[in-house]
């Protein structure tokens, strides 16, 4: 085992342990969010009749093709189409169909000129006299020609019968989902989104909302923790603050490994004396030192008959949130399903900005609160280095990386930044 591991170590263990859920079909809102597991394949053009592209008129292109405003082409109007509409009239020579946006293209009819192009019509549909023959009816007069096919959006034209319209891979986002819907999909075969346990640990903590007694300060790690596994795609589940108590820690555990597909715990995996974590999971959870500051102390296990993840994480607010973002995120997005290169916050690089360097302990990798700016390619660190400085957290949009082998960063410097906006 090894004495102190480096970020990547602890990252790539954890990660190497992670397999993706297994596939479940989904209603298609239900799949908003997760992982699309096969190729979806157009088994009907979409859309699937030629239709218009504006409110206008059907029209042959031989009937306008000289029209002008001072010529205009008056042709008689047979009929409206609006969407849906499941009886046509066919365009002959001479004559136009008033459409809407949608509406299927009439036959006989080769293009579609704009409202705007004529005079609007005078209303009305065709007259038809006793005989059942049909009279002269109402004209429009066209002031501009049109080519073949315009404003007329072809059978097929947005996706073809056998195309493939999504890729195994694919994350389901609002278009996405729209582009099920409209192939005519009610479900979708995805990764389902990974069910996460956040259980803070600590005799001192109470629930937020209640008066504090001596000693004691509120749990924010279980919400913050709760909050930032929901962002990553993941449903979570806070339970309640466990006091420093092995048998009640484990207990608590056990009840929840049936609903986990990982468990996130925060405090108590440190070298103190009243460390839980550590004293209830010993010989199942491997308690590693990593090169990093903040959080230095991790734990990573797997638990029960299933196996289930289990990541403990440092008890400072900081150290968690930062534990979280290297560690537990791209964990969880793993088991979603997602890609390699779409596990971890983005990367940038970007100029520091302070008054005076900025220290760093030898051998540790530092991560500090930063705010950056994408227009000036800067970033600027908020508030101090401690651990408990969550205020400071709060006012972060980014995370600012000094490398191990520097023990400090001067201003100006060109520095790695982890984006978590």
């Amino acid at each position: 085992m090894n004495d102190t591991w480096s970020v990547e170590e602890h990252r790539d263990d954890i990660l190497g342990a992670m397999r993706p859920l297994e596939p479940i079909e989904l209603p298609l809102l239900d799949a908003a969010g997760c992982v699309l597991v096969d190729d979806v394949v157009v088994t009907a053009p979409l859309p699937p009749f030629d239709n218009s592209s504006m409110d206008g008129y059907a029209v042959r292109t031989a009937d306008v093709e000289t029209a002008t405003d001072e010529y205009p082409a008056v042709l008689r109007v047979v009929g409206d189409i609006a969407a849906g509409s499941d009886t046509l009239p066919t365009v002959g020579p001479g004559e136009a169909a008033r459409i809407m946006t949608g509406a299927p293209i009439p036959p006989g009819a080769q293009a579609v000129v704009p409202v705007e192009w004529t005079d609007g019509g005078t209303g009305g549909g065709p007259a038809t006299g006793m005989n059942g023959r049909r009279e002269h009816g109402p004209e429009v007069r066209v002031h501009r020609g049109a080519p073949a096919r315009a404003f007329i959006n072809g059978r097929g034209s947005d996706a073809a019968t056998g195309a493939i319209a999504l890729t195994a891979g694919t994350v389901i986002g609002p278009p996405q989902l729209g582009l099920l819907a409209a192939l005519g999909h009610a479900t979708a075969l995805v990764r389902p989104r990974p069910r996460v346990v956040v259980l803070s640990t600590g005799s001192e903590l109470t629930a937020p909302g209640r008066p504090l007694g001596p000693g004691q300060i509120h749990d924010s790690n279980g919400f913050m923790l709760t909050s930032a596994a929901q962002a990553a795609g993941a449903v979570a589940y806070r339970v309640a603050a466990v006091a420093d108590d092995a048998p009640s820690l484990r207990a608590a555990l056990d009840e929840q490994l049936v609903r986990a597909d990982l468990v996130v715990t925060s405090g108590g995996v440190s070298v103190g004396a009243f460390d839980v974590v550590k004293e209830a999971l010993a010989g199942e959870v491997d308690f590693r030192r990593v090169a990093m500051q903040p959080g230095k102390p991790q734990a990573f296990g797997l638990l029960g008959p299933d196996r289930v993840p289990l990541l403990g994480l440092p008890g400072n607010p900081v150290s968690a949130y930062v534990s979280f973002e290297l560690f537990v995120r791209p964990a969880l997005r793993a088991l979603a399903g997602h890609a390699p290169e779409a596990l971890d916050r983005p990367r940038v690089t970007a100029r520091l900005v302070c008054e005076a360097p900025l220290t760093s302990p030898p051998g540790r990798r530092q991560y500090l609160r930063g705010t950056y700016s994408a227009e000036e390619g800067t970033v600027a660190p908020v508030g101090g280095s401690g651990s408990y400085l969550v205020a400071s957290l709060a006012r972060a949009d980014a995370l600012i990386e000094i490398p191990e082998a520097a023990t400090a960063a001067e201003p100006g410097a060109v520095l790695t930044v982890v984006l978590l906006g």
